[in-house]
């Protein structure tokens, strides 16, 4: 059960990286946010504005 709760966070953090990317901002900083904030992050993205 605990794999699979790492594995689906860590596949939230990269769809948010993809997302973050196709937004124009740092990929790399949206998976390590996401990483800690999980689906807030993904939230939070839905609103960002693309640069």
């Amino acid at each position: 059960m605990e794999n699979e709760y790492v594995v689906g966070w860590g596949t939230l953090a990269l769809i948010n990286a993809g997302l973050a990317q196709g937004k124009n901002r740092s990929g790399l900083n949206w998976f390590l946010l996401s990483l800690f904030l999980g689906p807030l992050a993904t939230l939070l993205l839905l609103f960002v504005e693309k640069r």
